[in-house]
């Protein structure tokens, strides 16, 4: 649904986007994770054809962006909730989306129906008639993302789309796009919020003007090292270690009667390590896998790529 191939964004000396290249599926939540100045919000603003590209490729729904011809359907596929969200604070909340409605040329029933749903669904529909400039920040934030659905679109892009939020609104937010992913919408989303991903994304990717990472959440977490597992024994005997050294594990550790050593892949690499104490007549007590989280791993592959 989302493709780009070498995306690149100069601004005068300075590379915002240095040659991305992802794929994002039809149906899929993707999870774009970043520090400030990463290049997040740029993409979003190529992809929503917003501004030009200095290099490379990209295409939304199979139009390609930087062609004239196709900025007007891309528009049409996509729902954009930026990180300003520029409401029209002097109209009320449904005349904003009223408003958005006819931009998108929909027709009266489809407004209401549309109109209807999402600020039920975002729990504003009785606040429908209250000006969106007496909002609240978080409340107005939910506004824009109903701004964004208004005309039914294939593809939502959010940018920060819990920001400003309560815990209980951010849910609120969360449990909509998991909604929206069942309509099988296709949601590229901007956030610092690492727990966020976690619990929505199907695949993230690590941004610091270049992709660093990309990948499901539970794959990316060993990919910047920092896994191990600890296997506590009964007792640690000369035996159990003579065995465990024959089968070169890296980086193993004896502290009393616990073993360390690094680890990639857990469940492939314990198994023969936890047979092989066996044959030797040790026993073994627990066996623990520690290590790196996914803002571990965000945290140490921005850092190294700074």
């Amino acid at each position: 649904m989302i493709d780009t191939e070498g995306l690149t964004k100069k601004f005068g000396n300075l590379i915002a986007v240095d040659k991305l290249t992802l794929h994002v599926d039809a149906g899929e939540i993707f999870g774009f994770l970043g520090p400030n100045g990463a290049g997040k919000t740029t993409t979003i603003r190529m992809l929503c054809c917003l501004i030009s590209k200095t290099s490379g490729t990209a295409t939304i729904g199979g139009y390609e962006i930087g062609n004239k011809e196709n900025s007007l359907k891309i528009r049409k596929l996509i729902g954009l909730v930026p990180d300003n969200v520029g409401l029209s604070e002097h109209l009320s909340a449904y005349d904003n989306l009223n408003f958005f409605g006819k931009i998108y040329d929909c027709t009266e029933a489809q407004r209401k129906d549309s109109i209807k749903r999402v600020l039920e669904m975002l729990g504003l529909w009785e606040k429908r008639h209250v000006l969106a400039g007496t909002y609240s920040k978080g409340m107005k934030q939910k506004l824009a993302i109903a701004r964004a659905l208004i005309h039914d679109p294939q593809i939502l892009i959010l940018d920060e789309p819990t920001a400003n939020l309560d815990p209980e609104a951010s849910k609120t937010v969360r449990d909509f796009i998991l909604q929206l992913k069942g309509e099988k919408k296709t949601i590229f989303l901007n956030t610092h919020n690492l727990d966020e991903a976690q619990r929505i994304c199907d695949r993230v990717g690590i941004m610091n003007t270049k992709l660093r990472a990309i990948g499901k959440p539970q794959d990316l977490e060993p990919m910047a090292s920092g896994r191990k597992t600890v296997i506590a024994l009964e007792q640690v005997t000369d035996d159990v270690v003579k065995a465990l050294k024959k089968i070169a594990l890296k980086n193993l550790t004896v502290e009393g009667n616990t073993l360390t050593f690094d680890v990639f892949d857990p469940d492939k690499e314990n198994w023969p390590v936890v047979e092989t104490i066996v044959q030797v007549g040790g026993h073994v007590r627990t066996v623990n896998v520690v290590g790196l989280d996914l803002e571990d791993t965000y945290l140490k592959l921005v850092r190294s790529s700074a």
